[in-house]
């Protein structure tokens, strides 16, 4: 439960995705690194808020304590501890495991793939962290799921938020975890969690509820900043001078359009320490798509200072921010979308069908496609030793092979391939070295 299998074209698609998504890691700079699916289970313990009871932990092998990993970004944070890095800017694709309930209509997996761009190392405030909300504007952009919006805010804000409000220190990330869910219900029910659950007083609760409702661009930023309560706050006033200078950045950029500063986007993850953000597609207005309007959060991410510090044994700090492309949803909604245009995808990226029009041409077939192969093009042939050419040519049509060289006892006797367009039927006669340079 919560897994799948993936049939070709399924497969075709999330390749497709995939290379949409790393093309622009790469354009940005990134380089690859992998990790092991396997961490120290104390390596992952404490670092994600309540979602800690989601990890999948194994049996003791060999005297250690093993687990599955969560997300890739603690692996990341492991990886640079553990080898003394200092700046780094790389991109990860991999499966990562949660013990959830799945919702799979919603792309919502016990095994799925993420794909983390992250920048490491100490920079001038809020450049990197700018670079990483473009990455996610482009990547929903390119893709071209529709209308979308991405929500920003700090840790800093929230924590000074909470601070004014008379929630007590120890009870930050708590409230984080509960503000996080205003996504998903009303603030009545935070609300009443709040007082009921984590037993923070009425007025508390209410004095929180006044600022987490707010969202908006610059112009909530200045008001803010004059907040008689707030601007007092050390933290709040830090997190929002950055937030002021994140979306002058973010102007430059083009792209505040798409940009909410929203005091209720918390992120439930226990490691972040400054600016968050969270990627949300807007209500499709296409009557194929109303399954889709509930698919959440496409991408999210935010800055994590203290993290890598966790696993040095020195407590060696090293500043990083990064953001996580939500693979699964995104690939959820294009799988809908095609199955509703029924448009039919190529499985294989086959350029050309070698074919002959008569029996006994076997070895014809094979001499040419070997040459084919060699010269770097990609062939097919069918595994039939007299396969009638009606078939053969149909059999380009079913996959999209958009080229059939045909080599036949007169095109033998010529020393010429006939090659044949198969969506207009029109042929050429070329030798076989101007054939190939065609395909």
């Amino acid at each position: 439960q919560g897994t799948r299998d993936h049939p070709p074209a399924q497969a075709a698609l999330r390749e497709r995705l995939l290379g949409a998504v790393v093309s622009c890691f790469k354009r940005h700079g990134a380089a690859a690194i992998d990790t092991p699916v396997l961490e120290l289970r104390e390596t992952l313990m404490g670092k994600y808020g309540e979602d800690t009871k989601l990890i999948y932990e194994l049996q003791d092998q060999g005297g250690e304590l093993l687990a599955l990993r969560y997300d890739l970004t603690v692996p990341f944070a492991r990886y640079l501890a553990m080898n003394k890095v200092n700046n780094m800017k790389r991109y990860h694709v991999a499966k990562v495991y949660r013990r959830d309930n799945p919702a799979t209509t919603r792309g919502r997996y016990r095994e799925f793939y993420q794909c983390d761009f992250d920048i490491a190392g100490q920079f001038d405030p809020m450049i990197p962290d700018a670079e990483c909300l473009k990455i996610v504007h482009e990547i929903l952009s390119d893709l071209q799921l529709g209308d979308f919006v991405i929500k920003v805010n700090d840790r800093r804000i929230l924590n000074g938020v909470f601070a004014i409000c008379g929630v007590p220190e120890s009870k930050f990330i708590m409230a984080c975890s509960t503000v996080d869910k205003l996504d998903k219900v009303p603030w009545e029910e935070v609300r009443s969690e709040m007082v009921g659950e984590k037993g923070l007083s009425p007025e508390a609760a209410d004095r929180i509820g006044e600022y987490v409702q707010l969202h908006g661009g610059l112009d909530l930023i200045e008001r803010l900043l004059q907040d008689p309560k707030l601007s007092q706050n050390k933290l709040a006033k830090e997190g929002l001078g950055d937030m002021k200078l994140l979306f002058e950045y973010l102007t430059l950029f083009g792209i505040t359009g798409k940009i909410s500063f929203d005091l209720s986007l918390a992120r439930g993850l226990d490691y972040y320490t400054g600016v968050i953000f969270e990627a949300v597609l807007l209500q499709q207005e296409n009557e194929h798509m109303e399954e889709l309007v509930g698919v959440g959060s496409v991408a999210g991410g935010g800055r994590y200072d203290g993290l890598v510090g966790m696993f040095d044994p020195k407590g060696r700090k090293v500043p990083c921010v990064g953001v996580s492309i939500g693979i699964e949803r995104i690939f959820s909604i294009l799988e809908q979308r095609l199955k509703a245009s029924g448009e039919k995808l190529r499985t294989t990226e086959t350029q050309v069908l070698v074919a002959t029009p008569q029996k006994h041409l076997l070895a014809a077939r094979l001499k040419l496609i070997s040459e084919l192969w060699d010269a770097g093009i990609k062939a097919e042939m069918l595994y039939k030793k007299d396969p009638k050419l009606l078939k053969q040519l149909q059999y380009c049509e079913d996959t999209g092979i958009p080229l059939a060289a045909i080599v036949g006892e007169q095109e033998l006797a010529d020393g010429v391939v006939k090659l044949r367009d198969v969506s207009t039927r029109e042929e050429v006669r070329m030798s076989f070295y101007t054939r190939c340079q065609k395909c």
